[in-house]
């Protein structure tokens, strides 16, 4: 948990706590140039809309989720491979699928919001277990068999679940933007990924700044990440309107700030996507680049889902299904 001298309220910005290695960076990316990346290909083409989340196990088999259709799996060379769940039933069907992750031994992780759960699966898409979980919105795998969850219901931002689906901690403190309790927790939904060193970065959907925090599995947070970009001030200034609005009204909808974030495992980069560009940080928070994304007939992606893979970066639109795009050239300073 970040301790009280690194909180901010409002516009401050998070500040170091003095007794730790809390890492802070802002970007400030006015006068920073986009570059053109156009897809070479769509991939996966029985993927059609509603992608929410892609991963690759130890076997380099891909497992790609959308919202209604369950996961598609498809070997090394993108051809099917399978389907979880693999009971054809409409009892066993994901009936709203926000999140998965993919652990070591090839295990698929499953958040169904609808039905309050997260099922897992086994690399071949038999169902192993549920885990009881009111709205989870993103999931994570961890070492030890162990699941971090964040979720509509819980007053942190992720509880870590053991391999018998025991809670075993929750962290994560919300930030206060709204005085209403149930507004500021819905504000404060976000998204998991993980690096290669099991560290766990979630991002928030809704807040005005983009954000991205980092904690280590045990709930240690050594790292933020706020953008407060020229260009972005627009969209804050929006999302913290319809916050205002929602406040006083009831019934408005919050605008998602920021979309999917991915970390390479070999670099350590971290990438954000917001609206339709992807960006660029370094392992320490410095910018390294940003990127208007486009498929191969130059329509603009908004980004559902990314992955980082060698050679490559695959992105999801939730309309048009799934992208090859070139990486970009390597940075330097």
């Amino acid at each position: 948990m970040l301790p009280p001298s690194a909180r901010a309220t409002g516009n401050a910005a998070k500040a170091a706590a003095a007794a730790a290695a809390f890492l802070w960076a802002a970007l400030s990316a006015a006068g920073t140039l986009d570059t053109d990346l156009v897809a070479r290909a769509r991939v996966f083409p029985s993927v059609l809309k509603g992608v929410t989340a892609i991963h690759r196990d130890a076997a380099s088999r891909y497992a790609v989720l959308t919202e209604r259709g369950g996961v598609q799996i498809f070997d090394a060379k993108g051809q099917p491979a399978g389907h979880a769940p693999a009971d054809p039933s409409p009892s066993a069907a994901i009936a709203f699928g926000v999140d998965m992750d993919v652990d070591d031994q090839g295990r698929i992780y499953v958040a169904d919001r609808e039905r309050n759960a997260v099922n897992v699966y086994s690399g071949e898409g038999r169902q192993e277990r549920q885990i009881k979980i009111p709205g989870p919105t993103a999931v994570a795998t961890l070492a030890g068999g162990e699941l971090a969850v964040a979720s509509l219901r819980s007053p942190k931002l992720v509880t870590v679940f053991g391999p018998e689906g025991q809670v075993v901690r929750e962290f994560g403190e919300p930030e206060q933007i709204s005085g209403r309790d149930e507004l500021n927790r819905y504000a404060n939904i976000g998204r998991l990924c993980r690096d290669s060193a099991g560290r766990l970065y979630y991002s928030f959907t809704y807040l005005p700044e983009p954000t991205v925090r980092r904690y280590d599995r045990f709930g240690y947070s050594d790292f933020q990440l706020i953008l407060n970009a020229e260009e972005d001030a627009p969209s804050s200034m929006s999302a913290r309107k319809a916050i205002a609005r929602e406040e006083e009204h009831g019934k408005q909808a919050l605008h998602v700030v920021l979309g999917p974030v991915a970390v390479d495992p070999s670099t350590g980069e971290i990438w954000l996507a917001i609206a339709g560009r992807l960006l660029r940080f370094g392992p320490d928070g410095v910018e390294r680049g940003s990127f208007l994304i486009f498929t191969p007939e130059e329509l603009r992606i908004e980004a559902s889902a990314i992955l980082i893979e060698p050679g490559r970066i695959l992105v999801a639109s939730s309309q048009l299904g799934v992208f090859d795009l070139p990486p970009p050239a390597a940075w330097t300073l």
